[in-house]
């Protein structure tokens, strides 16, 4: 019996699934080994089981215990750095494969709730608010890129036509993206999860890994177990810890925290979201924010560098929602949660291998639930022989953060201030 719980949060007080897999003891042998039951893990073992591979999972604490089951929710399109970006970083051969990829992670998700038939309250639809003339601007832009890419379900919102979305006058314009949307996303992986036991997948949990042993196989190895492969995927992301020591000081982790109101009545939530799309708004520490399924509102924001635990999350993010939503001011908060997501230095997925064997993905920094779907599908596809879409994100340089464990933090945390600061000043 696992002996550790999912974070008090909505998202496991509504999880479908409360089942708790068997601890790892003795000896196994597979295929592919894959370290960590979140997104990424659960992501790739499915997409290996559905190619026919033995596949074991095992998990330190539960299936989608850290950034999987915590998150926003939102489906978000391209990753953390825009196409845009890629090309004038990476040149253009690497930028046209990213591009091709931009917006795969999105439909790759929806395919699987259909195929599968998920219950996770998959509602379609984001909106990117603007909280400035320059950010309404960058959105235009933005629109543009996406369309010059192939996406062609974009609006763009004025101040006044966005209030048809979002119930506040916060906002100076937005982007509507209708390939976008919002899940509940504890279900989403526990979903994924079921549908790769029903392949015959097998799921460990409370199993934390202690060492790995590279070789042909190689080894997992956990107190009470051992799973011999001929393949490792280590997708721990923010929860690795030490595993893979080289790897981990390439990237940081940070928290974010969310709240969650009491249900509300329907003339409320037609006034706080008339069109029930998720929304973020673009500012640097950005908020984000939706209505779940049975109509609470879920909202978030808040950094804090190196994943510390705030000491009273409320104190946080109910300013940031009641400044959007002043007609909350009466709101029970039901549910306040934290989790880690990984940050790295350039802002883009790190994917790698080491040796023959072992293979890791990690970093996605915010824009995890669609990357980390989209990486375990590239995952399963290395592991099988076709390395194409693998190739090009293990190609991209990989980068510590300047000054260490030590000083990582207050780098990153002066350079959020300074950024947070342009925010306020619209530049």
């Amino acid at each position: 019996m696992s002996s550790t719980n999912h974070a008090n949060s909505y998202y496991a007080a509504s999880a479908n699934d409360k089942i708790i897999r068997p601890q790892l003891t003795g000896e196994h042998r597979c295929d592919v080994c894959v370290v960590g039951a979140g997104f990424t893990g659960i992501s790739t073992a499915l997409s290996l089981a559905e190619k026919g591979k033995r596949v074991i999972v095992v998990e330190g604490t539960r299936i989608g215990f850290g950034a999987s089951g915590r998150n926003g929710g939102q489906i978000v399109n391209s990753f953390n750095r825009d196409i845009d970006y890629i090309f004038n970083s990476y040149g253009d051969e690497i930028g046209k494969k990213m591009a091709k990829m931009a917006f795969a992670g999105s439909e790759l998700i929806r395919h699987r709730i259909e195929k599968y038939k998920i219950d996770c309250d998959l509602k379609h639809g984001n909106v990117f608010a603007a909280c400035n003339p320059k950010q309404f601007a960058d959105l235009k832009a933005k629109k543009a890129l996406w369309e010059s890419h192939g996406h062609n379900e974009l609006e763009l919102l004025s101040a006044s036509s966005i209030q048809d979305h979002i119930g506040s006058d916060r906002y100076a314009g937005g982007l509507l993206d209708r390939k976008g949307g919002h899940i509940q996303p504890l279900n989403l992986a526990l979903g994924q999860a079921k549908a790769f036991e029903d392949l015959g997948g097998q799921i460990f949990e409370d199993s934390e890994v202690i060492r790995l042993e590279e070789g042909k196989p190689g080894k997992v190895v956990t107190k009470q177990g051992t799973v011999v492969a001929d393949s490792i995927v280590v997708a721990g992301n923010a929860y690795i810890f030490g595993l893979l020591p080289d790897v981990e000081k390439k990237a940081m982790p940070c928290g974010t925290q969310v709240i969650t109101t009491e249900p509300l009545p329907e003339d409320v939530q037609k006034q706080l979201l008339p069109t029930d799309h998720c929304v973020e708004d673009c500012n640097y520490l950005l908020d984000y924010y939706r209505l779940s399924g049975d109509g609470r509102l879920i909202y978030g924001g808040g950094t804090t560098y190196g994943a510390r635990d705030p000491g009273k999350i409320e104190s946080i993010i109910v300013p940031k929602m009641l400044k959007t939503y002043p007609i909350l001011k009466d709101a029970k908060i039901d549910f306040a949660w934290t989790g880690n997501f990984l940050l790295t230095m350039m802002r883009m997925p790190q994917v790698g291998k080491i040796g023959d064997n072992l293979y890791y993905a990690q970093g996605y920094s915010g824009h995890g639930v669609t990357n980390s779907h989209l990486m375990g599908e590239i995952l399963s596809d290395a592991i099988h022989g076709d390395t194409e879409r693998f190739d090009v994100f293990a190609s991209m340089p990989q980068y510590q953060f300047p000054g260490g464990r030590m000083l990582r933090i207050p780098y990153t945390a002066v350079g959020a201030v300074y950024y947070n600061m342009r925010d306020k000043l619209g530049i």
